[in-house]
């Protein structure tokens, strides 16, 4: 019923899609799609700038053809969207791309097509919201004339370990033909192996619970860092001590952002919510994670008040913009909480970040990224993220770029703790 050997294009080549169509570009006839004609253009003259493809691998996918062009797509048998799902405003779910991408495919797609849906979305989403779509734009019935998968992407942006081939890989499929069909199809590229979900809402369900999960995790480990601050304890070597236990799970504290695990909960709990439940613990979790920004501000604005040194006028360099380290990856970074909070203080802040592209942290946050430090400047220096070039900096050299009795805050516990001022 279906091809052999199809032709597949994937919608979306950011940090999940790219990835994707270069392991199937290896071997089968793939389209690598994406609206952004500058982003084509850029993968065409065989460069990424998100470095979670090198050029040599980019090279390798013979079979990988680029285009922003969407007539170019009706080649194609198997369509696999990777586009961003967000979060508004309101911290509500965001489908405007997936909505866009669903219509879009709606006039490409043809008879025995197969739609496979990547994006993190809350169950039920493929089929309620994205099929219908497909279906009244193209004119076409699901099920007899064209079908659906959804495998949830695991990329994890700047991990050089665990690749796209050895993460494993949930698959399903809108019938039991399909949903074979989309496991052998996943498994030409999965060397880790897939795992078949009874329905694509389960596997939906799979996905958003992973991030929910580590979400709350973390979320624990940020109010026991609360709490043992006030009790004057510090938190890393209680969790050291702890962690001596051979079940207890090693999570540390810190800013939870990226495009993961500080969205993905909030696309459960609206759903939990549209059936009449409101999910207490998930969003309590939220809660926490999303004030850890302001806290840490909160801490050091207290010690630059017992050191007498005015807040309104302050520099501070904050050190890292990205939501994790050794990626230029900037999307939901909570570390941008921390730039806001000291400028509604009145501070001066600086960024300083080498691994960010500098006109996207413009375009997305208004912030200008500074090309270097100077020191002896600054009243307080928040260590955000733990970039390679910052823990090879040490101690001594990042103190320097304080003044002689400024604060240094090492949010990731980079640094001896004798080192720093405060750490979480």
């Amino acid at each position: 019923m279906f091809k052999e050997s199809p032709t597949v294009a994937v919608i979306g080549l950011g940090y999940v899609g790219l990835p994707l169509a270069v392991e199937f570009g290896k071997g089968l006839a793939t389209i690598g799609f994406d609206i952004d004609e500058s982003r084509i253009a850029e993968l065409k003259s065989g460069n990424d700038h998100t470095l979670e493809v090198d050029d040599a691998e980019l090279a390798s996918a013979s079979e990988l053809v680029f285009s922003a062009n969407v007539s170019d797509l009706k080649s194609a048998d198997i369509y696999i969207v990777t586009v961003p799902t967000p979060i508004d405003e309101h911290k509500q779910p965001d489908l405007t791309p997936l909505k866009k991408a669903s219509r879009m495919l709606g006039e490409v797609i043809s008879h025995g097509n197969i739609v496979i849906y990547e994006s993190t979305v809350f169950p039920g989403a493929t089929e309620e919201e994205c099929v219908p779509i497909v279906e009244a734009t193209s004119g076409l019935s699901f099920n007899r004339d064209f079908f659906a998968g959804y495998s949830p992407e695991r990329i994890n942006p700047g991990d050089k370990q665990h690749r796209l081939p050895n993460i494993v890989k949930v698959t399903s499929g809108s019938t039991p033909d399909v949903a074979d069909y989309v496991d052998d199809l996943y498994r030409r590229i999965i060397t880790a192996g897939t795992h078949k979900a009874s329905s694509i809402k389960v596997a939906e369900a799979a996905k958003v619970i992973e991030n929910t999960q580590r979400d709350l995790n973390i979320a624990l480990i940020n109010e026991l860092s609360v709490i043992f601050n006030r009790l004057d304890i510090d938190t890393l070597e209680v969790l050291e001590a702890a962690g001596s236990k051979w079940n207890f799970l090693p999570f540390r504290p810190g800013l939870v952002g990226g495009h993961c695990i500080g969205v993905d909960p909030y696309y459960l709990t609206h759903k939990a919510q549209s059936v009449g439940y409101h999910p207490e613990v998930i969003l309590a979790g939220r809660r926490i994670n999303d004030g850890m920004g302001a806290y840490v501000v909160g801490r050091i604005v207290k010690l630059m008040i017992k050191r007498r040194i005015h807040v309104e006028g302050a520099r501070v360099l904050v050190m890292g913009l990205t939501f994790k380290e050794n990626c230029p990856d900037i999307r939901n970074t909570k570390v941008i909480d921390i730039v806001s909070e000291f400028s509604d203080y009145g501070a001066k802040v600086d960024v300083y970040d080498p691994w960010v592209d500098k006109a996207e942290a413009k375009r997305e946050y208004g912030v200008d990224i500074c090309d270097t430090a100077v020191a002896g400047t600054y009243d307080a220096i928040v260590l955000a993220v733990a970039h390679d070039e910052f823990k090879a900096m040490g101690d001594s050299d990042i103190r320097a770029l304080g003044k002689d009795n400024s604060i240094l805050f090492d949010i990731k516990a980079v640094l001896p703790k004798k080192a720093v001022d405060c750490r979480l």
